[in-house]
């Protein structure tokens, strides 16, 4: 895989250093999951805002919860919610 140099402050570094260290993998793995963790976070701090901005919508949130309702009938797997 191609790589790229980044630069980081040394504690940083150094933190990064004991991490791969404590977990016997590589910074560059240490480095992309936490990364990864970061990005997913973000998602969903902006799924949960954008969900907070709709429920100040009154018509607009109850129409976002009758297509969920509708939605969950499409599951019928037998389960009561």
């Amino acid at each position: 895989m191609p790589t790229a140099n980044v630069r980081i402050d040394i504690e940083t570094h150094d933190v990064l250093k004991r991490l791969a260290e404590q977990d016997s993998e590589p910074m560059q793995s240490i480095l992309a999951k936490a990364v990864e963790r970061y990005r997913r976070a973000r998602f969903l701090e902006g799924a949960n805002e954008d969900f907070a901005r709709l429920k100040t919508r009154p018509k607009e949130w109850q129409s976002y919860l009758a297509e969920r309702e509708a939605w969950d009938g499409t599951l019928q797997d037998g389960l009561k919610k």
